[in-house]
């Protein structure tokens, strides 16, 4: 059974950093792509950084130079460095796994991905 399981949301300030680590567990290939997606109230989810097992990310225009998507050595954790946060990031960030890789350009498309965490909440107070 694959799991997924989120941690290192929280309150920060404008300006402020939060780490993002997603635990998978279960999954059924060696090779795979990874990706954080978010959602605010009210907002579609959208797909903020992505990764795989190569090494390959692709990141959400919003937060391009601001965030930073890694993948275990072991390739069994997602981490996401949030830096420079914004109000704007305010949301529930959801860690996804998919079955297989994924090409870049496709790593921030929510169809792609079969797995996902419950979320863990980043609020940004200005």
């Amino acid at each position: 059974q694959v799991q997924l399981v989120e941690s290192g949301g929280g309150s920060v300030q404008a300006g402020g950093s939060l780490r993002l680590s997603c635990a998978a567990s279960g999954l059924p290939t060696s090779y795979y792509s990874m990706a954080w997606f978010r959602q605010a109230p009210g907002k579609e989810r959208e797909g903020v950084a992505g990764s795989d097992n190569f090494h390959v990310s692709n990141y959400a225009n919003s937060v391009e130079g601001r965030f930073a998507v890694s993948l275990g050595n072991d390739a069994r954790a997602l981490y996401l460095q949030m830096n420079d946060l914004k109000p704007e990031d305010t949301a529930m960030y959801y860690c996804a796994a998919a079955r297989g890789v994924v090409s870049q350009w496709r790593l921030l498309e929510r169809n792609e991905y079969t797995y996902w965490g419950q979320g863990t909440q980043v609020t940004v107070s200005s």
